[in-house]
């Protein structure tokens, strides 16, 4: 006996802004796919509209891919919509997509982690030869941070701790996310909390300044990492 599953509308991202071009990276980046890949998937909305294309391209040429989800939310879509799953100890990726938040347009670097899965987007990119990000035109700016936070993934008995480190790193603001709909904080899937967090400066080495902090799992910026842009 099956279970009931209609968690596909349960899940779908509301009021998807700039839909039309979102669609059309995610048709861009479904035409990639082939038989026998495996695939990290990323999250998002952007990400989402991927994944329901690239399940069409399966029913419709019978093609066998592997997936990789960053989050519970994509776990579930991927079940839903009968896309055979595994993780980073069963196999790698041979590339991956993901959407940002923010990218800086003269480098590439990236704020992630407005969904708060910065943590197991950022495994699939390092283990992936190529990371597609999509995107639309409202992600691009002019230096990054002007619209969105660097979230920061610490451990819950770290963050006292955690604030104090990132004031020497040039820390301006710093705000523990809460959640929508339940009291007190955000925790992440790996049972962490968040910080969001703006700096004075976002410099080469502030990510890997900012994950040599003991307490902190992983932070959303993402530079210098093997990514080619979809817009």
């Amino acid at each position: 006996m099956e279970w009931i599953n209609n968690t596909v509308g349960e899940i779908e991202p509301q009021n998807i802004s700039n839909r039309e071009q979102k669609e059309k990276v995610a048709r861009e980046v479904a035409q990639k796919v082939k038989d026998g890949d495996v695939i990290g998937f990323g999250s998002g909305s952007t990400s989402y509209l991927a994944i329901k294309e690239i399940a069409k391209r399966i029913e419709e040429e019978e093609l066998h891919i592997t997936a990789i989800p960053t989050s519970y939310e994509i776990q579930l879509l991927c079940q839903e919509l009968k896309i055979p799953t595994a993780n980073l100890m069963a196999c790698r990726p041979d590339w991956a997509f993901d959407g940002a938040d923010e990218i800086d347009k003269n480098n590439n670097w990236l704020i992630k982690g407005r969904g708060a899965a910065m943590f197991k987007e950022k495994l699939n990119m390092v283990n992936s030869g190529l990371t597609y990000i999509l995107a639309d035109e409202s992600k691009f700016v002019d230096k990054l941070g002007e619209k969105f936070s660097i979230p920061i993934e610490v451990f819950p008995d770290a963050v006292n701790s955690v604030k104090e480190a990132l004031l020497d790193l040039g820390m301006v603001e710093c705000t523990l996310r809460k959640a929508e709909k339940k009291d007190g904080p955000v925790y992440t899937e790996n049972h962490n909390l968040i910080l969001d967090t703006k700096f004075v400066e976002i410099y080469e080495t502030l990510e890997e300044d900012i994950k040599s902090i003991t307490g902190v799992i992983e932070s959303g910026l993402f530079q210098e990492y093997s990514i080619e842009v979809l817009h």
